[in-house]
């Protein structure tokens, strides 16, 4: 629970690791914060099926933010290169060492992150949580913005950050219409322990029925994410477990063996969502809230971890003499990510729209395209370096 107090700088509505990121960069700044969630974050038993490919370049966030370091190091798995496939023998590789760095990502357990975070902030002297929190009416005005929450608490704040998700209460509630573009497929996802190890490779395989990711986890486990139409995700989960096992090792080309299943399997639907802006007055929007894009370049919560570096550098850096929620200093933020995320985005979309064609000319052209690439070392390490921020 909070202190009581009421009226604050920031008020972030969601403690997903996007909300919870900002709330914890903001820790060292004069700005009052509270953070609004309706549960607390639990670790489940074993391993976590949402894993997320972390970017050095976020990794150094999260360790500038006080997080990385106290991370459970023996549940992190670099990743030291990795391979793609095409449907028509187009391959392409990239590798830590030939471009001259330790690691192109880092694979972390989604709860481990959000836990950490939760902790950090839970000792910070600038921030209340206010848990479980859920908010019921937004009121932004010209000079505050009030959130009031089921329990009849009222909160005032001079900016609100709506970090609660894709289909986000708080930006329905400002009135900002996103346009959603839903794929009809599915993310399968589900961890496995190999047969032979993984040797800190991630693969991945553009196939006629998805793409399919392994990613390395620590020991010979990995985790994988199959976007796949939803008629054959719904296939997939109805399988014997041995049964599925079988069918994932031979969708991946049988490269570490025998799957064991360490983690039942889920499924979630895919979904390219755009906001025509992302802050108003007296709103910013973060993370999934702001922006979702197809899972197949691994950077949805890389995104989100930008958005909140962005945003609170921004927040950090607004003078005393000006209100944090005005409209054309939230813009520095706004324009800062534009960028990066428009071209991600369309990027992506493109990507998975290119490898969906069924036409015989497109399958050669874009298995073509991938050996192409792989043969030009210096658009390949351009790639890797934009990758890593």
């Amino acid at each position: 629970m909070g202190s009581g107090k009421t009226i604050y700088d920031v008020i972030i509505v969601g403690g997903g690791l996007a909300g919870l990121a900002l709330a914890v960069a903001l820790r060292r700044t004069r700005l009052s914060v509270a953070l609004v969630e309706e549960r607390i974050p639990v670790r489940p038993e074993g391993w976590d099926a949402r894993v997320y490919a972390i970017s050095p370049a976020n990794a150094r966030f999260l360790d500038a933010i006080g997080v990385w370091p106290h991370l459970d190091a023996s549940r992190i798995a670099p990743v030291r290169k990795m391979t793609v496939r095409g449907d028509r023998g187009g391959e392409m590789e990239f590798s830590a060492y030939d471009s001259g760095v330790g690691e192109l990502a880092w694979i972390v357990e989604a709860s481990l992150m959000q836990c950490e975070l939760w902790e950090s902030a839970r000792r910070q002297g600038n921030l209340d949580l206010i848990c479980p929190g859920r908010p019921s009416l937004l009121d932004i005005g010209e000079r505050a913005a009030t959130l009031e929450l089921a329990d009849g608490r009222s909160l005032t704040a001079r900016l609100v950050v709506a970090a609660d998700g894709a289909d986000s209460w708080t930006r329905q509630a400002a009135g900002i219409a996103v346009d959603f573009l839903p794929y009809g497929l599915s993310g399968v996802v589900a961890n496995f322990a190999g047969q032979r190890p993984h040797r800190d490779v991630a693969r991945q395989w553009f196939r006629a029925d998805g793409v399919l990711a392994w990613l390395p986890l620590p020991g010979e486990r990995i985790s994988i994410v199959w976007s796949t139409p939803t008629a054959h995700a719904q296939a997939l989960l109805a399988l014997p477990p041995e049964e599925f096992c079988a069918r994932m090792a031979a969708a991946g080309d049988h490269a570490l063996g025998r799957l064991r299943l360490v983690t039942p399997p889920a499924a979630f639907p895919l979904r390219l969502m755009r906001a025509p802006r992302t802050v108003g007055h007296r709103l910013a929007l973060i993370g999934d809230a702001a922006h979702t894009i197809h899972p197949l370049s691994g950077h949805g919560i890389n995104l989100g971890f930008q958005d909140a570096k962005s945003l609170a550098a921004t927040l950090a850096a607004c003078p005393e003499h000006i209100d944090c929620g005005d409209l054309q200093w939230l813009r520095r933020h706004e324009r800062a990510r534009r960028e990066e995320v428009v071209a991600l985005q369309s990027l992506t979309h493109a990507l998975q729209r290119l490898f969906a064609a069924e036409l015989a000319p497109v399958a050669l052209l874009r298995n073509l395209g991938l050996n192409f690439v792989d043969r030009l070392p210096v658009i390949k390490d351009a790639m890797v370096r934009y990758a890593m921020g």
